[in-house]
């Protein structure tokens, strides 16, 4: 038997009996008793028991499907910098056991309303202040999120959420055109100062802490890429749309923010915000194949209802740019009503 992401049941038992073994030895108990929690989209599988009373967090993280490495190095660096992330209390990288602080299971996006959301946005904003003022630890180089990683992330889309889930084959002429849109979009990126990126900073990665402060989850991807990628990953959530009003404080805040960095501080407003649109575009993109590549890769089907906010974001804001409406009208005169059919027959 498998599993909704493809693994074989038996084997996922013989980690779970081998992470048990590991928390018992470590901490010189007779019994640990691990109840599972909500995993994410990856093979990280985390379990919660208290020991001394104290709750914890006990992680099986594949090493051969994990950043294992990454994680560990990132924690470092990002809790010299004051970010408050979880505290490695164990770990076995070879086996890919971690034990983790517990940051509790209110994530932001559960608790996040109209009311709360510019208080919580602005914590958030500093925090990432915080993270791209980081500085790697010299034995784990942040990867570069250069032009090949840009258009491996764009091809996602073509790949995965067109030909795979919508089985859309566009012609010579359409695919030259939705190149030349995905280069605008990697030209904007490439522009941009380059700085620590959390990679994936939205609603589902940030925890409310039980002082109401946030804890920040899910870094271990982070790389060296745009300085607008992760604010936007926030404020343009793939799982959220705020009224453009509620946002437009927040990306001023932002922009002020970054004008006392001397690598923004002579950045443009107009500029800053085709940057904020265009990376956006581009994030966008690439969750909306993932997470048609998470249906049909991963048998993890609880993603595709993400799929149409990503599209409408896509059509609405490259409509706003010449050189890309041809993107805006192939998402909605095509895409958007091939997944509705879609939708009809899988309902």
């Amino acid at each position: 038997m498998f599993s909704e992401n493809g693994e074989n049941i038996d084997h996922q038992s013989s980690r779970l009996f081998a992470l048990r073994q590991w928390l018992m030895t470590v901490f010189h108990q007779n019994d640990i008793k691990l109840s599972g929690l909500t995993g994410d989209a990856g093979f990280r599988r985390y379990y919660r028991f208290t020991l001394d009373n104290r709750s914890l967090i006990a992680v099986d993280a594949p090493p051969d499907k994990s950043n294992n490495q990454g994680f560990i190095a990132l924690q470092q660096m990002l809790t010299r910098q004051a970010v408050p992330v979880p505290e490695v209390v164990a770990k076995d990288e070879e086996k890919g056991f971690f034990c983790l602080s517990d940051l509790g299971d209110m994530l932001l996006n559960d608790v996040i309303n109209a009311k709360s959301m510019s208080q919580y946005y602005r914590q958030a904003l500093e925090l990432l202040s915080q993270i791209r003022s980081s500085s790697p630890l010299p034995s784990y180089p942040l990867p570069k999120f250069d032009e090949d990683f840009i258009r491996l992330e764009l091809s996602i889309f073509t790949d995965w959420l067109l030909k795979q889930h919508l089985q859309i084959d566009l012609t010579l002429s359409e695919q030259k055109q939705l190149d030349q849109c995905f280069d605008v979009l990697v030209e904007s990126a490439l522009s941009q100062p380059q700085v620590v990126m959390h990679r994936d900073y939205h609603s589902r990665n940030i925890m409310v802490l039980a002082d109401n402060h946030l804890g920040i989850i899910d870094f271990q991807d982070a790389v060296i890429g745009p300085v607008t990628y992760d604010a936007v990953s926030l404020l343009r959530d793939c799982y959220i749309r705020w009224p453009e009003e509620t946002l437009a404080p927040l990306f001023r805040h932002f922009y002020e923010q970054a004008a006392h960095d001397t690598r923004t501080e002579n950045v443009s407003e107009t500029q800053w915000q085709r940057w904020c649109d265009l990376m956006g575009l581009q994030r966008h993109i690439k969750a909306s194949g993932i997470f048609a590549r998470l249906y049909h890769r991963d048998g993890k089907a609880g993603y595709l209802k993400d799929i149409p906010l990503t599209l409408s974001y896509i059509a609405d804001v490259s409509a706003r740019y010449p050189e890309l409406i041809f993107l805006s009208e192939l998402v909605k005169g095509t895409v958007i009503p091939a997944l509705v059919n879609t939708n009809r027959v899988t309902a």
